[in-house]
């Protein structure tokens, strides 16, 4: 039996994509997640699309209120030892940082992982109030 598959043009952009990435890995930039980050009264949350990533190829750090989000995966050193027919999916890895706001508070942080999406939970603290400083003379 023969696999078709239907012919869009989409699907070549992709492939081009990824054999341009195989040929010039350090001309191309790397592939940064899909991020949407929201907000409510209490947290400020960020879902990063990574299918394909475990957990432990994820990292997750903040330091001075940057928010910094890493992975790397390794192409499987089993299935190279296969007779390949196919082989489209790359050693990848990425690094993504954002800005949190002054009442985030970060040493609360929640991270978790499933179907292809890691989410991050900041929750936030009262803002502190503007501080009015007298100026002496000199």
């Amino acid at each position: 039996m023969t696999v078709i598959e239907r012919w869009t043009p989409f699907r070549d952009f992709e492939l081009m994509d990824q054999r341009m990435r195989r040929l010039f890995p350090a001309l191309l930039p790397p592939v940064t997640p899909a991020t949407d980050i929201t907000e409510t009264k209490d947290e400020i949350v960020f879902e990063l699309e990574v299918p394909g990533y475990e957990e432990k190829e994820l990292e997750v750090e903040v330091d001075d209120h940057m928010l910094t989000v890493a992975g790397h995966r390794e192409v499987d050193k089993e299935s190279t030892e296969k007779a390949i027919r196919l082989h489209e999916r790359l050693e990848s890895a990425f690094e993504r940082s954002f800005q949190l706001p002054v009442e985030a508070d970060s040493g609360h942080l929640k991270a978790s992982y499933g179907k292809g999406v890691l989410t991050l939970r900041v929750p936030k603290t009262s803002r502190p109030k503007p501080l009015k400083v007298p100026i002496a003379k000199a």
